[in-house]
């Protein structure tokens, strides 16, 4: 994948719940409207209401095809309507990353290994 669309969600930590499901959701639609999902990520410890969303795909010719597909989508449509009927999402940005070449999925290497 060329370049990742990362997705910073604040949202209401009271609604981490909601939230949830508008992710899970999004496990469903996003693939099938054309993007990798690579996931969507809760707060865990420390700041309690900054969430993620990335997506990678292979241009920004293939975000927009994307786009234009999810506003015909009647599930995503749905979804965009569950978060702003509940409001759990109090602010979103969108940033646009290109891996560095080896980089990315990078196993770790494991202490018996590295001595050896």
């Amino acid at each position: 994948m060329a370049i990742t669309c990362f997705i910073r969600y604040q949202i209401d930590p009271f609604q981490r719940d909601a939230f949830d499901e508008y992710a899970r959701n999004w496990g469903r639609i996003i693939p099938r409207c054309g993007g990798h999902l690579v996931g969507y990520f809760l707060p865990h410890e420390g700041t309690n209401d900054i969430a993620w969303g990335l997506i990678a795909f292979e241009s920004l010719a293939a975000y927009e095809a994307y786009r234009a597909r999810l506003r015909t989508d009647a599930e995503a449509r749905d979804n965009f309507a569950l978060a702003q009927a509940k409001r759990f999402i109090l602010r979103e940005e969108r940033t646009f990353t290109e891996v560095v070449d080896g980089t990315f999925g990078v196993a770790p290497v494991h202490a018996s290994a590295a001595t050896t």
